[in-house]
């Protein structure tokens, strides 16, 4: 697995070895980013990778100009591997990493910046988007008008993802292989 574009761009990652970590692909890395330079997203943001693993998503955001990226997971071992990948390309400086469980995230510190872009990649078949879109929301995890990047099987359907949830936009919804990627916005300022 590399990075794809950017500072860092064909820069190798670590992987973990085992089936407890699924990264996502050069392949589907690669358009979802086109996607979010085509909007504007990338550049300056402030990104939070929940459900870290590898850190891949976040890491390719600091490659292609984010400002900086908080790095989220429960498994301590997945947040050393992303530890290590930002480590291993000097992107430490702008990483964070934060050991928690991403459904049930508290109020953001006030040290921790809003975030512009979130990526959430959490595993499939477990349901846990919409929990950790409301933690998102109500702990003040979101900037005005963010951009949420959600990694899920190919059978989710968008009325799951938004359970309980009224203030995002499908702005866009695609599908590649077992994996379907839907591209939100947060559409009340907090």
């Amino acid at each position: 697995m590399r990075i794809i574009a950017g500072e860092f761009g064909g820069r190798r990652l670590l992987v973990p070895k085992g089936r407890d970590i699924r990264p996502t692909s050069d392949k589907i890395r690669g358009a979802v980013f086109n996607a979010l330079r085509s909007r504007g997203v990338v550049e300056g943001a402030h990104v939070l990778d929940c459900f870290c693993g590898t850190g891949a998503l976040g890491l390719e955001a600091l490659s292609q100009g984010a400002q900086s990226c908080l790095f989220i997971d429960k498994n301590r071992s997945s947040l050393d591997l992303a530890r290590e990948n930002a480590a291993g390309l000097k992107a430490d400086q702008r990483s964070s990493f934060l050991l928690k469980d991403s459904t049930k995230l508290a109020k953001r510190p006030s040290a921790i910046q809003a975030a512009d872009l979130v990526f959430l990649d959490p595993p499939y078949d477990k349901n846990m988007v919409a929990p950790t879109l409301q933690a998102l929301q109500t702990g003040g995890w979101l900037a005005p008008d963010s951009m949420l990047v959600i990694e899920t099987e190919k059978s989710s359907q968008l009325q799951d993802i938004l359970e309980n949830t009224e203030s995002f936009e499908c702005l866009d919804e695609r599908l590649y292989g077992e994996t379907k990627i839907f591209y939100m916005a947060e559409t009340v300022s907090q």
